[in-house]
């Protein structure tokens, strides 16, 4: 959604569809919650009118009432503070509940999202959505629950008891009332505005402050200390900018309900005193009605309040929505079929891609991978090498042409059948933070302990798994922090062994890893290759040398193709890109079994 639609989006609509979506499925809960709402709220209703009777006790020497007096205070006080406690307590849980759905729900529209969806926006300004954003919402939900339903209530009651004790001061009193009302929601329209734009400016913060932190051993390396600190400073004092713009804007609520509270009070006085001293009135009267009239300024300040938070709390829904409501590009479509996998020869037809557009990654390449073989990608980076990857499990979907699995198109087969049968091991290896043991499993969750042990041996794992302080019950950290990057490759590599996927993606597996843990890595990636269709990206002409094709790419397009003796004597782009590199220094990946 755009930025210009969130501003000029209504509040309503958006209270409409959090109260279906979410709150409805608690209106039991709910309803409770309005029913202590209005033990507190007639309670609160109560103090005028037992005021009144007290100073017209008083002014009669009624000396039953005034021994009565201070045990209906008492029992009204009663009633009032233990509902306060339990509509509290209420209010927490049914608030919480439905936050903790409504992030739930978020999660898992971002997990399904295509990363072009996703790729949007940092990791830490999504994540932001799910603090500072939430934080506004949860504000609100509860604000909406005890202190709409209760000043609304309130003021009712309130009102209730000034027209039993004077119907023509509370119709003149309501009549003040409306001339309040718009400056009140202009101020929370401009509310809204700066909450978005602040909401936007923390994510922005969110994602610098991850992003400098994380690049801590770079900055320190080439002295950017003073630029990053810069540009963290402005970034800060452009939320606090924003920020002083809210306080300022809900500063001015405060004189312009405390305004309208004196004037109506004023009016009040002159009136009711000329009505007492005409006799109309009596001190009881007076007192009663004052008093109500005061005690209904105070939920009428926080109505104005509630306003500015809600604003507040619709921008952030405005943004969570918008993600919600966005649908996957990329999923099955009506008549999918499940992949029918026949030997797994791999076809690109005709296939060109991009990503905005514009600017062209792939452009009309034509490659088969036969079935059982290995099929190498080598080029500069940015040739296109890791984008055709991508398209195989439809990471992404094509422009043009099409990508063909033994003859079906990958759109035309279900998701889940087509990424069954395909395994990806890459130089990013992504571990989470739970044990060895599940995140091997993610290759095949139903497997047994024996075939997580065994596929971990396949891909020479085991071993320092079994030194590690709890075996694979060790847990490996926020992304495998507390495993070395040979040890995390192979873990990947045994999730791949797991999986026993026919097809095979291996892009640049081994190109961060030291001499030993690449030795062991390049034999379990052979032991995984055998019988497999694989694709494999290298940088290093070496490791793939032995390839049954070689293709080369260049700005999106294929260059050459062949074997390695073939390419070299061609005297082409692979030949010259050979001749850079060390190559007979450097152990084969794909070496003849």
């Amino acid at each position: 959604m755009a930025r210009e639609s969130l501003l000029r989006g209504d509040t309503l609509p958006l209270i409409r569809r959090l109260w279906r979506d979410w709150m409805r499925p608690h209106a039991k809960t709910l309803a409770l919650v309005l029913l202590l709402v209005v033990l507190v709220s007639g309670a609160t209703g109560l103090y005028p009118v037992l005021i009144k009777a007290a100073f017209d006790a008083f002014d009669a020497k009624d000396a039953q009432a005034i021994a009565l007096a201070p045990l209906f205070v008492i029992a009204v006080t009663s009633v009032k503070g233990f509902s306060l406690l339990a509509l509290t307590i209420l209010t927490n849980k049914v608030v919480t509940r439905i936050e903790a759905d409504m992030q739930t729900a978020l999660y898992g529209h971002m997990i399904e999202a295509d990363l072009a969806q996703i790729g949007r926006e940092s990791p830490a300004a999504l994540t932001q959505r799910f603090t500072t954003d939430f934080a506004f919402i949860r504000e609100a939900l509860t604000r909406l629950s005890t202190v709409f339903l209760r000043e609304i209530t309130t003021i009712i009651a309130l009102i209730g008891a000034m027209l039993w004790i004077d119907p023509v001061l509370t119709i003149v009193a309501a009549v003040i009332a409306p001339f309040f009302a718009y400056p009140v929601n202009k101020i929370g329209r401009k509310l809204r505005r700066v909450a978005i734009s602040t909401q936007e400016q923390s994510g922005l913060m969110a994602s610098l402050i991850t992003e400098s932190l994380a690049g801590t051993r770079i900055a320190k390396t080439y002295g950017l200390e003073r630029y990053l600190k810069a540009k963290a400073a402005k970034t800060f004092d452009d939320v606090r900018a924003l920020k002083m713009k809210a306080a300022n804007a809900r500063g001015r609520m405060d004189p312009i309900l405390e305004t309208g509270g004196g004037l109506a009070v004023a009016i009040v006085l002159v009136l009711i005193g000329h009505r007492i001293l005409s006799g109309g009135s009596t001190v009881g009267d007076f007192t009663g009605f004052v008093t109500a009239l005061v005690m209904a300024a105070q939920p009428v300040r926080a109505l104005g309040n509630l306003n500015a938070i809600v604003q507040e709390a619709a921008a952030a829904l405005q943004r969570t929505f918008a993600i919600m409501d966005e649908t996957p590009r990329i999923q099955d479509r009506p008549d999918a079929r499940p992949l029918k996998l026949s030997g797994g020869e791999i076809r690109f037809t005709n296939l060109s891609f991009s990503y905005d557009g514009e600017a062209v990654a792939l452009d009309r390449v034509n490659l088969v991978a036969e079935a059982g073989e290995t099929t190498a990608l080598v080029g500069r980076s940015g040739s296109g090498k890791s984008t055709l990857l991508a398209l195989v499990p439809r990471l992404y979907d094509v422009n043009q042409g099409a990508v063909l699995i033994d003859g079906q198109d990958v759109r035309d087969v279900t998701l889940a059948s087509l990424r069954r049968d395909i395994a990806v091991v890459s130089q990013d290896v992504i571990l989470f933070d739970d044990t060895v043991r599940a995140n091997i499993a993610f290759g095949r969750p139903d497997a047994t302990d024996e075939e997580i042990v065994d596929a971990a041996k396949a891909a020479a794992a085991h071993d320092f798994i079994m030194r590690l302080p709890d075996g694979y019950d060790t847990v490996v950290g926020p992304g495998g922090g507390r495993l070395s990057g040979g040890e995390r490759q192979r873990i990947s590599l045994a999730r791949a062994f797991l999986k026993d996927a026919p097809i095979l993606l291996l892009d640049e597996a081994t190109s961060a890893l030291d001499s030993e843990s690449e030795r062991l890595v390049q034999d379990a990636i052979r032991r995984l290759m055998k019988g497999r269709t694989t694709l494999v990206i290298a940088h290093r002409l070496s490791t793939v040398r032995n390839a049954e094709k070689i293709v080369v790419m260049e700005n999106g397009r294929i260059a050459e193709t062949g074997s390695h003796e073939i390419l070299i004597g061609r005297g082409g782009t692979y030949a010259r890109l050979h001749r850079l590199q060390l190559s007979d220094d450097e152990p084969s990946l794909v070496a003849s079994s």
